[in-house]
């Protein structure tokens, strides 16, 4: 089975074909850095993380872009409050995006671009649709003709009169159609702005989207992503700037995350309710909230609950029980005699073929947290019932954990060859055995107590000591 995902465009699973074989360009919506991330944000920050290393693991080259917004009414807003310029603003929350994205494991994109450095890009594309009829000025702004573009509302599947019926529009008479929208907007007074062929102003919140990705994937994209929020206005009006300027399909396969709820209901200020992904790390391991995004279905809405990330916290303390275990039988893994042909070892190989089963039916996350701890329980249940560990066997199974892990990202940091608590862990542990054997009888009590504090409960036996996390 090769990998299908379903189309937002088209309502159906589709094969996945990218445009260029063995590539995939795949751009992602970011964040507007004016505040630091809330954890609604965090879900497709983390499930396109996934997607991406998913990609990579089956073999594609992958471009990966996010952008950065960083001019928008909030931003100007709050730098005009703070007393500080706008780029101040987006440079100090970039930071702390990067902060709060590192520790959820995602990784970088392979393009970051801002709005402001791509003025050219943007001017450029905005001239195109003028000169094609697709937009018009209008005392220094610029919009977007929705009338001239036949297939707006394609992806929202409603045609014009309903698209305008459900949605909250600003009355401007200097409009054609109310649907129409910014491509730029002229200068006003406190605002930061751009010379333009209609006069100082600065970009629209859509156009930029539509300039920078092509920039960097060419004018169709293999995959564009985002919330389902996003789905009406913004990705809407990507594709009608894009496909009115080049005449060519701007997305192949629309892909969509859906709602997070905060204990079932939806995520608001005015509900007291609003978390930020920086407080939520606070709170919660950063593995939980990781694995917790991955526990259901990308398209499905999914509830963030006190209750909900201590069950992924207690998961994560099971996988790390298991590692640490697995760890120390590899240690000394000497005293078994090797069969290649061990049934356990052929076990880890038909369950990588259920991973990869799971996955290429429409990235299915939460089926694959399942093969990740069916992959636990035989590493557990052979440990119990071995007494001589088959090197085989655990080869077998630490390659079947690090490939999982090289798409889901939620094994302890060590794992990846990073400083993290069970590499200090096994620190105090080796400097426990050391004075055991000076006789230190009272440092080696001491790191026994300081570990029970961190609920590590250590276990002396004739291999050496083994340690897990207190249940």
């Amino acid at each position: 089975m090769s990998l299908v995902l379903y189309n937002d465009l088209t309502r159906t699973k589709e094969p996945f074909i990218p445009v260029r074989k063995g590539h995939v360009g795949f751009y992602s919506c970011g964040p507007t850095v004016y505040d630091y991330f809330h954890i609604g944000n965090a879900r497709p920050f983390i499930v396109f993380d996934v997607l991406r290393r998913y990609l990579e693991y089956s073999g594609y080259t992958v471009t990966f872009v996010q952008n950065f917004t960083d001019i928008e009414d909030k931003m100007i807003a709050r730098a005009n409050r703070e007393g500080i310029t706008v780029r101040q603003l987006a440079d100090r929350f970039i930071g702390e995006y990067y902060k709060d994205a590192d520790a959820l494991g995602v990784r970088r994109a392979n393009h970051n671009p801002l709005a402001t450095e791509h003025m050219d890009e943007i001017i450029g594309l905005v001239s195109t649709l003028i000169e094609k009829g697709h937009a018009y000025e209008a005392d220094g702004d610029v919009f977007f003709d929705v009338s001239s573009f036949p297939k707006y509302g394609a992806l929202s599947k409603q045609s014009l009169e309903e698209l305008q019926s459900g949605a909250r529009i600003e009355i401007n008479e200097r409009k054609k159609h109310p649907l129409d929208f910014a491509l730029w907007k002229a200068k006003k007074e406190g605002e930061p702005s751009w010379p333009s062929p209609w006069g100082e102003g600065r970009p629209g919140w859509h156009i930029e989207c539509s300039a920078m990705s092509m920039k960097y994937l060419g004018e169709t994209l293999d995959i564009h992503s985002g919330g389902t929020d996003l789905t009406f206005p913004h990705h809407e009006n990507e594709i009608a700037q894009a496909e009115a300027a080049t005449g060519k399909p701007f997305v192949k396969y629309w892909i969509h995350n859906g709602y997070l709820l905060i204990d079932k209901e939806k995520m608001s200020k005015s509900l007291g309710n609003f978390l930020t992904a920086r407080a939520a790390l606070e709170k919660f391991p950063a593995r939980a909230i990781r694995f917790f995004m991955l526990s259901a279905h990308y398209r499905s809405p999914i509830n963030f609950s006190e209750e909900s990330l201590l069950q992924a916290k207690s998961a994560m303390e099971r996988l790390d029980n298991c590692w640490s275990d697995l760890g120390h039988a590899i240690t000394n893994r000497k005293k078994g005699e090797r069969t290649e042909g061990n049934e356990t070892a052929a076990l880890f190989s038909a369950l990588e073929e259920k991973f990869r089963a799971v996955m290429d039916d429409d990235f299915n996350t939460a089926a694959a947290t399942g093969v990740l701890f069916d992959g636990v329980k035989t590493v557990n249940t052979y440990l119990k019932e071995s007494d001589l560990p088959d090197p085989a066997v655990l080869e077998a199974a630490e390659t079947f954990f690090r490939k999982l892990d090289s798409v889901m990202g939620i094994l302890p940091p060590e794992a990846s060859g990073e400083e993290g608590e069970s590499a200090g862990i096994e620190k105090l542990i080796a400097e426990r055995n050391e004075a055991r054997k000076r006789k230190d009888f009272s440092r080696s009590d001491e790191i026994r107590d300081e570990l029970a504090a961190r609920g590590i409960v250590l276990e002396d036996t004739p291999d050496g000591t083994k340690w897990k996390k207190k249940g």
